[in-house]
């Protein structure tokens, strides 16, 4: 056990090697689940509470009872990264995560018994720093593809869903037209919404503005850089943004559990304002999350660069 990462699953505590789901779980086979990430600074989780509120309340809209309590999934998860930081290399942290399944087996059809428990586990990774450094030196290339975000009509794009196929699907056309390249989704009416794990930003006039929390998954990050912008004096708007408003913003970034702020540097291949990475609006946000977290997580990306 102490060379490899240990889960939580179902009430036990066990390597990942060992834990196991039936291949008839519901997760498995209709994406009948939710989940929610944090990150760790240091080895110790930023705001994991929001993101176990966030998780709740995916639940609730997907009418799954976990049978643990916020307080139990809160005291699950740190027990879980306490567990593992001794396999943390150095300058790394790790991604932790709870996943819930509804569980119950599918038999035929959607048959479920009343007996049949949900499947609940939290596991936790390091972050993909060494992959991802090179973002924090050139910026995101975002490339916005031909297919749309799945209207909130049909799933609410708020719910935190296991059901990630409309944004793999963007993603992938996206890497078809430039391997290194993020996708940003438009709604049906051709506004800008989000990519798979990011919200976006514009700087216009030296204002943030960001799509309507109706239309993305409200980040934890996102919910955070907008205090921060109005703590630093910026005005901040959540708006309908389309391609022109790309086109004439002097700033655009990615935001993510991961990535924290990470400056774009293009949209389909045209360069955000003057092409600097990261602007200088960007790179006041990226110090006062630097500052608010006290960790320079910018200097940690780097630190992974290859020779």
């Amino acid at each position: 056990m102490s060379e490899e990462r240990i889960a939580y699953h179902n009430g036990d505590y066990l390597p990942e090697s060992q834990v196991r789901v039936p291949f008839r779980d519901r997760g498995f086979i209709m994406g009948d689940a939710v989940f929610d990430t944090a990150r760790t600074f240091r080895g110790r989780p930023f705001k994991l509470r929001e993101h176990v509120d966030r998780l709740y309340d995916s639940l609730r809209y997907l009418r799954i009872d976990p049978r643990l309590d916020k307080t139990e999934m809160l005291a699950i998860t740190e027990k879980v990264i306490a567990a593992n930081l001794p396999l943390l290399g150095p300058s790394e942290d790790y991604w932790v995560t709870q996943r819930v399944s509804r569980g119950g087996l599918v038999r035929g059809g959607d048959d479920q018994s009343e007996d049949d428990r949900p499947t609940v586990i939290v596991e936790c990774q390091p972050l993909p720093l060494r992959k991802r450094a090179r973002l924090f030196i050139d910026g995101i290339r975002v490339v916005v593809p031909t297919i749309r975000r799945t209207p909130p009509a049909s799933v609410s794009p708020r719910a935190k869903t296991q059901n990630y196929l409309n944004l793999v699907l963007a993603d992938l056309e996206a890497r078809e037209h430039d391997p290194a390249a993020w996708a940003v989704l438009l709604d049906a009416a051709g506004n800008l919404t989000e990519g798979l794990g990011s919200n976006i930003f514009l700087i216009r006039d030296g204002r943030l503005l960001t799509p309507r929390g109706q239309m993305v998954l409200p980040g934890v990050t996102r919910s955070t850089v907008m205090d921060l912008a109005r703590e630093i004096g910026m005005a901040v708007e959540e708006t309908d943004l389309d391609l022109y408003d790309v086109s004439t913003a002097a700033e655009a970034f990615l935001t993510s559990t991961s990535l924290c702020i990470c400056p774009v540097a293009s949209l389909n291949g045209q360069k955000i304002g003057d092409g600097s990475v990261p602007g200088p609006q960007t790179q006041r946000l990226i110090e006062a999350f630097s500052q608010l977290v006290q960790f320079d997580y910018v200097a940690q990306y780097r630190s992974h660069l290859a020779a």
